[in-house]
């Protein structure tokens, strides 16, 4: 315990003496938009779930007729 509190103190008194932190880059550049000149092509809105098929669970069935239905000999 002793050990972790000296190198929390430590890292403060490193800190505190450390220069003046270096200024951030400018979000300018990275808010622009690509090239003002460029086409807009709009897509068109796609519905997610266009394709979407509703699977309810179904009664059990016996486990050799499945196997069988899924074998690649099929």
């Amino acid at each position: 315990m002793k050990i972790i509190l000296l190198l929390g103190a430590s890292a403060l008194a490193l800190g505190a003496c450390a220069s003046s932190p270096t200024a951030l880059p400018s979000v300018e550049a990275q808010q622009a938009t690509a090239s003002a000149t460029a086409p807009l092509i709009y897509t068109g809105y796609q519905n997610p779930f266009a394709e979407f098929q509703s699977r309810s669970p179904s009664e059990p069935r016996p486990w050799r007729a499945v196997n069988e239905e899924q074998s690649e000999a099929n």
